[in-house]
């Protein structure tokens, strides 16, 4: 089966990446990428003194709009790429701060970064039922994914705490080239705990420079060898089902 070539972990200027989101989308169509996401950092925790962030909520007007205007670009040029407005939520960060400056409904992808206990999928779950008594009726809820996710802190314990929590939210596991040790084959149990109950996976290369955009042929490989080719269908559907 021949699945579209995408990248849904890529950041611009407007944090740590070193290029504008022209300069990307850009390079993806050189590439021959379909499917891409920007998904600049978002946190108030430690991180924020140490690399730019969508810091405040004029910054983040400005980059949702940036992405539109080259969403309907591509559109009316009619060029075989899907871009999507996304943004990395470091989970370190306060509830408040996320609640007060993320309107869900105005992204396509969330990104949650340092899942790493039962505490984390506990906080996870106040912020997305908080979010979700905010309903839009003419928006979509954005796809859910966990970024560059380390299997270690689960595998050994709170295995069944999880599967459920990522099933229920329709939360796709990330196959990042900049960590390849999260898809090792010491994690097969894992692997094969999300190949049976379905849970959705895509491909993200973290990419903070344009040579890293095409990072995609080690993660699309593994997914074959643990066999969730059925899993990254289900993500790309809905990808396909989403509106600019």
């Amino acid at each position: 089966m021949a699945f579209p070539r995408l990248n849904l972990h890529i950041h611009s200027k407007y944090s740590d990446g070193g290029n504008s989101i022209k300069q990307i989308v850009r390079e993806s169509i050189e590439y021959g990428l379909n499917y891409i996401a920007i998904t600049d950092h978002f946190t108030n925790s430690w991180k924020a003194s140490v690399i730019p962030t969508l810091n405040s909520k004029e910054k983040l007007t400005n980059y949702i709009l940036e992405i539109k205007q080259c969403q309907n670009y591509l559109k009316r040029k009619n060029i075989n790429l899907r871009l999507f407005k996304g943004i990395e939520i470091d989970i370190s960060s306060s509830e408040s701060y996320i609640l007060n400056h993320i309107n869900p409904y105005k992204f396509d992808i969330i990104l949650f970064e340092y899942l790493e206990s039962p505490e984390g999928i506990a906080f996870i779950k106040n912020i997305l039922k908080s979010w979700k008594k905010k309903n839009h009726p003419n928006k979509n809820f954005p796809i859910l994914g966990l970024a560059h996710f380390d299997p270690s802190f689960f595998i050994y314990s709170y295995f069944d705490v999880l599967i459920p929590f990522l099933k229920e939210y329709n939360i796709y596991f990330e196959f990042n080239s900049s960590y390849s040790q999260y898809y090792a084959r010491k994690f097969q149990d894992f692997f094969l705990k999300l190949k049976e109950s379905s849970i959705l996976v895509a491909i993200g290369c973290d990419s903070h420079n344009l040579l890293d955009l095409m990072n995609i042929e080690e993660p699309f490989n593994k997914i074959r060898d643990y066999e969730l080719e059925d899993n990254l269908g289900k993500l790309i559907n809905l990808l396909e089902s989403r509106e600019d």
